[in-house]
């Protein structure tokens, strides 16, 4: 028997087209203290990248402060960054500002002008908002996989230290944007607020093991090999969580070590790579949470979910905003109909007409992922709301 179970706050067809059209980003005014740095354009186009060299524009030739590409009909967001993320435009005070828009349907320009950048208001510093809960478990945790290591975090829940309790654990990708503004890059999604906030409800609590993303997030967490950004690493950073990090946590903490008490969970390209590890290994991961999925980076996830949708029967909560774009959106909606035909699995789906691709949207909806995926049995309800 299979079972569906589909949230749509707006319900509608997305028509997809193969036409592509010129973009042509040209950046305007600039700060006058950077005048000889590069300015790259990082967006939903790029997976985020924040020093593309295909998207990047030299400040140094005055004649032509533009980049062009070819882009299908649609909508995107993008920032403007100096080489990474520590170096993105900001408002003229320092204060952080929204994703820049824009949907094209037939040649466009795209004017930019940049107030200011991040990394010129070291006065501004962010607070610490991570919970007493939350931990650093490790500075550098090795993944002998990849040879680098990385910084792990980890939430208990309140009162673990005071009983014998097993918990259930989820594995989160991009750590560092889970629990702490200060070391988020542009808001946390305050997973251990929610958690604490939700446990005092009577919600069952949870272990949150948090894994930092690297220089090479996108080849970490995309088992596929893109021409624009080099080797895909999702398979060895999988065997890393599989093999490695997680007996690592099932014997130093009070864990339930079952498929259905391990979840994976992330966002973008790491909700990418969250839905690959369920289709990898169904034995290990019983549930998932999968936002805003970067399957634009790896169109070939379609072909091997119709080879291994049969072994899932689990629960998936997917969720996409509507303002990421059409084809996006699309590209979920195709893993999900693949998903209903071939599995057993059960899946809770959202499109969020209102929400884009940032951890805004990710903090809105992951108590509702968070209550559905720990509740106990199967709905077979679907509902559909205006």
């Amino acid at each position: 028997m299979k079972y569906f179970l589909c949230l749509f706050i707006l319900f509608f067809t997305f028509q997809f087209s193969e036409a592509q059209f010129k973009v042509v980003f040209k950046l305007g005014n600039y700060p006058n203290q950077h005048n000889h740095d590069s300015v790259f354009i990082a967006g939903s186009f790029n997976g985020w990248d924040p020093v593309n060299s295909l998207f990047g524009i030299s400040t140094l030739n005055d004649n032509d402060l533009s980049v062009s590409a070819q882009l299908p009909q649609g909508q995107y967001e993008f920032k403007c960054t100096r080489g990474s993320w520590k170096k993105v435009e900001c408002l003229a005070a320092g204060k952080d500002m929204g994703n820049r828009f824009f949907e094209i349907n037939r040649d466009t320009t795209i004017d930019i002008n940049i107030e200011a950048w991040k990394d010129d208001f070291t006065e501004l510093v962010k607070q610490h908002s991570a919970g007493s809960q939350v931990q650093i478990m490790d500075t550098a945790f090795f993944i002998p996989q990849l040879n680098r290591t990385r910084r792990i975090w980890i939430y208990l829940p309140e009162g673990y230290e005071k009983t014998k309790k097993h918990y259930p654990v989820i594995y989160m990708q991009d750590g560092q944007n889970l629990f702490d503004e200060f070391t988020s890059a542009f808001g946390e999604w305050g997973v251990d607020e929610c958690l604490d906030s939700l446990i005092k409800k009577g919600k069952p609590g949870c272990i949150v093991i948090g894994i930092d993303n690297g220089p090479r997030r996108i080849n970490e967490y995309n088992p596929y090999d893109v021409k624009q950004f080099g080797k895909g690493e999702g398979d060895k950073y999988l065997e890393f969580l599989v093999k490695i990090l997680k007996p690592f946590i099932d014997k130093q903490y009070r864990t339930l070590p079952s498929k259905d008490n391990t979840i994976i969970a992330g966002s973008s390209v790491g909700g990418l790579i969250s839905y690959y590890a369920m289709l990898q290994y169904p034995d290990v991961f019983g549930k998932a949470g999968i936002f805003s999925p970067s399957f634009w980076l790896a169109p070939y996830i379609k072909v091997v979910t119709g080879t291994l949708a049969s072994q899932l029967n689990g629960k998936l909560f997917f969720y996409i905003g509507g303002m990421e774009g059409k084809e996006f959106v699309q590209d979920m909606q195709d893993v999900l109909e693949i998903l209903g035909e071939k599995s057993s699995t059960m899946i809770y789906s959202v499109i969020d007409p209102e929400s884009s691709h940032n951890e805004l949207a990710w903090r809105k909806w992951f108590a509702e992922f968070y209550t559905w995926i720990t509740a106990d049995g199967y709905n077979t309800v679907i509902k559909i709301k205006d």
